[in-house]
């Protein structure tokens, strides 16, 4: 077989193999500064590279390393893949009902094959995409997935390439699309041996990792390749349906064509070629719809995009937090703001930044579902001091009332593993480096962030004690128990009428309303309203003569309909059909 390599300033290159090692030819092809060989190979074959007589590297290309971060990569076979998704016709990002899940703590055991094991769980919940999050090979056997440091190699612990691959059939067997988690941003601290090969990193720019990925520097164009060639290879050998970027603005890329737009360009003609949709969802911290535009009108050409805002409006309202990036959010009128016009910074002040941010949405070309709307995220729960959850910070009743504020709102919605049952368990930041050293320092750094906020150390969970990431594994002998079958029950309720009701799919953001007045919010939806009375009950009109409750939750007596409205007895949530 042949092995590849690209590194541009190296004078010799030698292949490592069990056997022995075996000189490289610089043959400049695809493009300049590429080494090639052919040598005996096949899938599993241990493999390395050493420049200029160096230590052997794995490759930066691998798509496996069963040996840890830090060793020879293997060989992998995509042809050798079994599928049995000839029939799967794909499933478009927009409107559909995502499920973000952490392979290593969605089930007890880990794997890509325990968790297909729940997946009957999540076609019950109305799920319609299992976001997964990165499985790319960090150092350590535990660990988010965002301190990476192999973009291609598929994390042996959870299952490896073939794991994966089987996951994403299963997946399929089930009805459901799969959208994976990817960091091309930075890479992590550990095992991260791309600099040796060329320059893959620049000073050019400023990330908060340090130095950044190299977009639009000397040698940018095979980082570029490098990247996109990634993305493709989700979808073309791994039969994924969306990928979800890691925080793209950080991807600083002053070219002439940003390479989130030669990305979607690129992805779009796989499309074609391979006859089902593919998405990209980004996640934007910059408020502005040009990341969902189409790049044949100047926009980076995203299917869709996280929306923060939504997230804010509804935990700062329904908690009262207004500490740090909460500051701006928690009145009512906020989420009645961000709910009609997708962003609330959308040129407005913000407190947080300290300046004016983002731009208004047009309301008439983007539709709602170009932004993901949630209660809870990976980002909103695990970056927390304990990692607490919604449900350990509101009674059932707020949870549920936010939950359905989201769910049938205008915005594709995305529920949180356990968020669904309310689970008790919590989901903490937690990492398993094997130098010492670097695990003391992102202990040391994660306990001294939080002490700046008031905390104490001995609070906050160690991120390298092996506990911490035992207590965030999700709890399923609870599912079926109260008061957590209550909570799964509404959020099924919630996702059936969502695919059963219209106007609950509706996407045009001018229709959407919001009415606010005492401690009701109203949420209109086509011929249904969204009743929310927090703290208390309370008498509330609604516009359109109420017909009937097509679902409710609360603590106390069931809703009773007025003439011109509905009255809560207590803190509830009602769905309301009116004429």
């Amino acid at each position: 077989m042949r092995f590849e390599l690209w590194a541009p300033a190296a004078q010799e290159v030698e292949l490592v193999l069990d056997a022995g090692r075996v000189p490289m030819r610089r043959s400049d092809s695809p493009r300049p500064g590429w080494w090639s060989v052919e040598a005996e190979g096949a899938d599993g074959t241990r493999y390395a590279f050493s420049l200029d007589g160096g230590d052997p590297r794995p490759d930066p290309r691998s798509g496996w390393l069963p040996d840890g971060v830090n060793a020879a990569s293997a060989v992998v076979d995509p042809s050798l893949f079994t599928w049995t998704d000839q029939n799967w016709a794909g499933r478009d990002a927009h409107g559909a009902v995502f499920y973000e899940l952490h392979i290593g703590t969605f089930t007890p055991e880990g794997t890509f094959a325990a968790a297909a094991q729940k997946l009957d769980h999540l076609v019950d919940l109305g799920v319609d995409v299992v976001e997964v999050l990165p499985v790319s090979a960090w150092d350590g056997p535990w660990n988010w997935g965002y301190d990476g440091v192999s973009p291609y190699a598929v994390q042996h612990e959870y299952g490896g390439p073939e794991g994966f691959a089987t996951f994403v059939d299963a997946c399929h067997a089930k009805g459901l699309a799969v959208a994976l988690d990817c960091v091309y941003n930075h890479l992590g601290p550990s095992g991260n041996y791309l600099a040796e090969f060329g320059p893959y990193f620049t000073e050019k720019h400023d990330t908060p990792w340090g130095a950044a990925v190299n977009l639009d520097d000397e040698g940018s164009v095979e980082v570029r390749r490098w990247i996109v060639d990634n993305a493709l290879r989700w979808f073309r050998d791994f039969h994924v349906d969306a990928l979800r970027l890691d925080a793209v603005h950080a991807l600083v890329d002053d070219s002439p064509r940003h390479v989130l737009a030669q990305l979607s360009d690129e992805v779009a003609e796989l499309a074609r070629q391979l006859g089902r949709p593919l998405s990209l969802v980004a996640e934007s911290d910059l408020n502005d719809a040009f990341m969902v535009s189409p790049t044949a009108q100047g926009g980076r050409g995203m299917t869709a995009q996280w929306d923060d805002d939504v997230h804010h409006a509804l935990h700062a309202w329904l908690t009262g937090e207004r500490q740090g990036y909460y500051a701006d959010f928690g009145d009512a009128e906020v989420v009645k703001t961000t709910f009609e016009e997708a962003f609330f910074h959308a040129e407005r002040f913000s407190t947080f930044r300290g300046e004016q941010w983002g731009k208004k949405v047009d309301r008439a070309s983007v539709p709602g579902t170009a932004f993901l709307g949630y209660l809870q995220t990976h980002d909103q729960v695990g970056n927390r001091a304990v990692g607490d959850r919604i449900g350990h910070l509101l009674s059932p009743t707020a949870q549920a009332a936010g939950a359905a504020l989201y769910l049938l709102g205008p915005f594709t919605p995305m529920v949180f593993m356990g968020e669904e049952w309310n689970a008790s368990t919590k989901w903490q930041f937690f990492t398993s480096f094997p130098d010492p050293d670097l695990g003391k320092a992102v202990s040391t750094g994660r306990r001294s962030e939080f002490g700046q906020h008031g905390w104490d150390a001995e609070d906050v969970p160690d991120p390298q004690d092996p506990a911490t990431k035992e207590a965030s594994v999700l709890r399923w002998d609870e599912v079926d128990a109260e008061p957590h079958a209550r909570m799964l029950a509404w959020y099924r309720t919630l996702t059936g009428l969502r695919r059963a009701v219209p106007d609950f799919a509706a996407a045009d953001l001018r229709e959407v309303r919001v009415d606010v007045a005492g401690n009701a919010l109203v949420l209109h939806r086509g011929r249904y309203r969204v009743v929310v009375t927090l703290g208390e009950g309370a008498d509330v009109e609604v516009e359109g003569s109420p017909l009937e409750v097509v679902a409710q939750f609360s603590d106390g007596p069931a809703a009773e309909l007025l003439g011109e409205g509905v009255r809560t007895s207590a803190e509830s949530v009602v769905v309301l059909r009116v004429a």
